[in-house]
């Protein structure tokens, strides 16, 4: 399959590590000119020479972005279209917030959430909006979480926050779908990243076990019994981001291995 990728201008947001560093990986591979952000400039410079040595790809570029700084948000997208003459693709990412019970959090904790989870999204996508109507096209994927299908134990600001972005999602799909743009929402179920391992850690904690008994349990809930590799998250984003996909939009796509059981 073609996905109409190579020469692309594909920015993908929280990319020095995790998900969004496979996915950054998988646009490259397919010969993408990349742009990725994160908070950490030593991080982005190591994670860019890590995937033009991988994919053999030497258009991949970085941009020092904290999803909560509406300026860096503008100068990334700015640099990008300086680098590739507009943007064709928007990865929407952001580390997810703490946990918590509802007591431990405070209204900063609420804000914080919302900015980095669900507003960033808003900024990044108005940024680039102006050069996907411009030629007639385009591909935003917001990545979220398994919360927006169910609710996530001891995760409540992400059951809160994340299902706003499913909602943004869908909406926008509706109002730019005649200038072929085409909107979705991804969200990873047990992916082994260090968000699942810091996750774990925690429950851990909560519970009086090891790590690895978390693991164990987590891994027997899943019908495939194993954590999804970061790579086979990132093989579908990048299909709804490509040419390849014409007309999915407006929707939740949840990569779980079937974890999830609402419908």
């Amino acid at each position: 399959m073609d996905l109409d990728l190579q020469g692309k201008s594909v920015i993908v947001t929280a990319a020095s590590k995790g998900l969004g560093k496979a996915i950054a990986t998988e646009f490259a591979r397919e010969g993408a000119n990349v742009v990725i952000g994160s908070r950490s400039e030593q991080a982005l410079k190591q994670t860019v020479q890590e995937i033009k040595q991988e994919t053999g790809n030497e258009n991949v570029h970085y941009e020092i972005c904290d999803m909560k700084n509406p300026e860096q948000i503008k100068k990334i997208v700015s640099k990008a279209v300086e680098w590739n003459g507009t943007i064709d693709v928007l990865i929407n990412n952001a580390g997810g917030p703490p946990a918590g019970h509802f007591m431990d959090m405070k209204d900063e904790d609420w804000y914080h959430a919302f900015e980095l989870n669900l507003l960033s999204f808003v900024r990044t996508t108005r940024e680039v909006l102006p050069y996907m109507k411009n030629q007639k096209r385009g591909h935003i994927v917001n990545l979220t979480s398994s919360s927006i299908k169910q609710s996530l134990d001891h995760l409540l600001l992400s059951n809160s926050i994340r299902p706003g972005v499913a909602g943004f999602t869908k909406s926008l799909a509706q109002e730019i779908g005649e200038d072929n743009i085409l909107v979705n929402t991804v969200g990873p179920g047990t992916i082994e990243t260090d968000r699942i391992l810091e996750l774990n850690q925690v429950r851990a904690k909560q519970q009086g076990v090891s790590v690895d008994a978390i693991k164990e349990q987590a891994e027997q809930a899943i019908p495939m019994r194993r954590y999804g590799r970061p790579e086979e998250f990132a093989k579908a984003v990048v299909f709804l981001a490509s040419g390849a996909n014409t007309y999915i939009t407006g929707q939740s796509l949840i990569v779980d291995g079937g974890l999830i059981k609402a419908l």
